[in-house]
C-alpha cells in the first residue's frame, strides 16, 4: 500500500507516483510493468507525447478507471482560456477518459526562451479561470500547476477562487527550493518532485554515497527517501521491475534528523539547468 498525501480539496492523491517522461521511447512495456508493481497515480503530461499510451496501459491493466490516479498537464503553448479547455479536451481524449485526477499547467511563462513576455500574469489567470471552470464542472477533480515559483503563485493567488491543490518543482538533495517549498505550504500546496533523484547528476556525490552506506541503501533510493520523509510525494521513473519496486519501498529506511540537515546544507548539486524565467542552461 502506498501512503496518500489529502489535497485541500480533500481528494487523496498517493505520494509516490510513476514518471512517465520519455519512458514510451525506451521501452513500450515499462508502464504495464510498473502498473503491476503495483502503481496507479501516473504522471504524463501533452508535451510528453505519450497520453495515448497511458490511456491504453491503464485500459489494458483489466482494472477499474478509478483505482488510477491520473495527470496530466497543459503544455505551454496551450496558455490562454480557450487553449486550456482545447487542452483539457485533448488529452481527456489521448487518455480515452471522462476525467482527470490531477490537471497542471505545466510552465508559468509561454516561453523560457523569452524572459521578458509582458504578459505572462493574464495569460496565467485566465488559463486558471479555465481550469477552475473545469474543475467545479468536475472534469477535474483537483487542479495546479507545476514549476511556479513564489511570484508566479502570487500572481495565481490574486484573483483565484481556488486554490492550487499542488506545485511540481524540480526538487532533490542539492536543489530543495525552500522558497517554494516554505510559500507551498503555508498555503495549503502540496508538493510534488519531478527529478527527485537527480536525473543521475547525484549518484557520486560523496555526502550521499556516505549516508546512503550508513542506511544499507543507494543513492537514488535515499534521494527518495529524502523527499518522501519530508511529506513530498515523488514520481520517479524507471524501466527495470526490480527499481521499480524498490522506489515503492520508501518507508523502510528513516533518515535520521542531523542527516536530514546535512542534506538540506548541500550545495546547489544536480540542477537540471530548467528555470522558468530563464533560458534553459546546458550541461555537458
Amino acid at each position: 500500500m502506498v501512503r496518500n498525501i489529502t489535497l485541500n480539496n480533500g481528494v487523496l492523491m498517493p505520494q509516490i507516483g510513476f514518471g512517465t517522461y520519455k519512458a514510451d521511447r525506451e521501452d513500450p512495456q515499462v508502464l504495464q510493468e510498473a502498473i503491476a508493481c503495483g502503481y496507479r497515480h501516473l504522471d504524463t503530461a501533452s508535451l510528453y507525447g505519450n497520453e495515448a499510451w497511458v490511456g491504453q496501459a491503464v485500459r489494458e491493466s483489466g482494472l477499474p478507471r478509478q483505482e488510477f490516479f491520473l495527470v496530466s498537464k497543459l503544455n505551454r503553448n496551450q496558455l490562454g482560456y480557450d487553449q486550456a479547455k482545447k487542452g483539457v479536451e485533448e488529452s481527456l481524449r489521448n487518455l480515452q477518459t471522462d476525467y482527470l485526477d490531477l490537471y497542471l499547467i505545466h510552465w508559468p511563462r509561454p516561453d523560457y526562451g523569452r524572459p521578458d513576455f509582458e504578459d505572462w500574469q493574464e495569460l496565467d489567470r485566465q488559463t486558471w479561470k479555465a481550469l477552475e471552470e473545469l474543475y467545479e464542472q468536475h472534469v477535474l477533480r483537483a487542479i495546479g500547476v507545476s514549476n511556479f515559483l513564489v511570484p508566479h503563485l502570487q500572481n495565481l493567488l490574486a484573483s483565484a477562487s481556488v486554490v492550487p491543490a499542488v506545485d511540481q518543482i524540480e526538487y532533490h538533495p542539492g536543489y530543495t527550493q525552500p522558497e517554494t517549498v516554505d510559500f507551498c505550504r503555508q498555503k495549503g500546496i502540496a508538493v510534488e518532485a519531478w527529478s527527485p533523484m537527480g536525473r543521475g547528476r547525484l549518484w557520486q556525490d560523496p555526502l550521499l554515497l556516505e549516508l546512503a552506506a550508513k542506511y544499507h541503501t543507494s543513492v537514488p533510493h535515499l534521494c527518495l527517501v529524502f523527499a518522501f520523509q519530508q511529506g513530498i510525494a515523488v514520481i520517479p521513473k524507471s524501466t527495470h521491475p526490480e527499481r521499480m519496486q524498490e522506489n515503492l519501498q520508501l518507508e523502510d529506511v528513516q533518515i535520521a534528523a542531523e542527516d536530514m540537515q546535512k542534506i538540506l546544507a548541500m550545495p546547489v548539486t544536480g540542477w537540471s539547468g530548467e528555470h522558468p524565467d530563464r533560458r534553459r542552461v546546458y550541461f555537458q
